[in-house]
């Protein structure tokens, strides 16, 4: 499978947003990629500065600028960071969420790195900062890194319901972690089973459509597995009936994974995060890594599998 070729890396410079940088370095290294690292200042709106400092206003931004241009390459040039990885690095003085998307695209990004905390990137991602902004424009997988970069991901969550974006994921969690194993994960209901069960339609009569679902679902996880490329002896396969979040959640925590890849499809992912999506929910609460790769074509530009109308 192809490796990685170009990755990206935010930070805000605060010693949280070291483990996205951390984590570049790690995928930079295994997969051999070009690694950039980014620092946004923000200071694109210089009319304040200019009113406080006039003609000086100009100079103290370049001075800034190559001040957070040190800082930057002093955690690009100590050996605990970088595991003999000659890192690009690029300060900018606007704010991120305009130059990092339209950055990524200009390079074709394999994938962009975010860290989980700091006091620019992801601090206030739920409530409309840089990163829901960042995941609205990214055409490149975004991965939101919760924890210290120690080793490389062992054990990937991939939620799938049977979207391109699910193919997307698959294929994307074997770029990152390829060593890893994979489960993926389908949760399921039975069309209408509330309305059942009003009708007074007996539980072992609905218990049997719960059957016949899981097993559907069952097969249709190896197909999907098998779409994407991956040998049986690559993944493990789970089907759970319910809440889609609780079990992506619960499924994380009982098996150890340390990263969850999930696939959206479409161009407006954070309308679905802001709506209160079990992507967002799932953000909000995992306690790993967590990569969202978007599949912009939409549901009509790969072929259905059959039954995919199911979910």
């Amino acid at each position: 499978m192809p490796q990685l070729q170009r990755i990206i890396a935010a930070t805000d410079l605060s010693p949280s947003s070291l483990d996205a940088v951390d984590r570049g370095f790690e995928l930079a290294s295994r997969s051999g990629a070009h690694y950039t690292l980014v620092h946004a200042l923000g200071l694109d709106a210089l009319g304040p500065l200019r009113n406080l400092l006039g003609d000086q206003a100009e100079i103290v931004a370049e001075k800034a600028l190559q001040h957070q241009y040190d800082a930057l390459a002093a955690i690009a040039g100590d050996a605990l960071h970088n595991r003999g990885v000659v890192a690009e690095l690029k300060v900018e003085a606007g704010l991120a969420t305009q130059f990092l998307p339209a950055y990524a695209a200009s390079v074709q990004a394999d994938l962009v790195i975010v860290g989980a905390r700091g006091e620019s990137v992801l601090s206030r991602l739920f409530l409309g900062s840089t990163a829901s902004r960042l995941l609205r424009k990214s055409s490149s997988p975004v991965l939101v890194v919760k924890k210290p970069c120690t080793a490389p991901y062992r054990r990937v969550l991939v939620p799938v319901d049977f979207s391109p974006g699910s193919l997307a994921a698959i294929r994307m969690a074997r770029h990152v972690a390829p060593e890893a194993d994979l489960l993926l994960l389908h949760s399921f209901d039975v069309p209408f089973e509330g309305m059942l069960q009003y009708a007074g339609i007996s539980q072992d009569l609905i218990n049997g459509y719960r059957a016949e679902a899981r097993e559907r679902s069952l097969r249709l996880l190896h197909e999907l597995a098998e779409r994407a490329g991956l040998e049986r002896s690559l993944y493990t396969v789970m089907v759970e009936h319910g809440n889609a979040s609780r079990h992506i959640l619960d499924v994380q925590s009982q098996r150890n994974c340390d990263l969850i890849a999930m696939g959206k499809h479409g161009t407006h992912v954070t309308e679905e995060l802001l709506l209160g999506s079990v992507t967002k929910h799932v953000l909000s609460e995992a306690d790993c890594d967590v990569l969202v790769v978007i599949d912009r074509r939409g549901p009509t530009e790969i072929p259905a599998m059959p039954g995919e109308d199911f979910v």
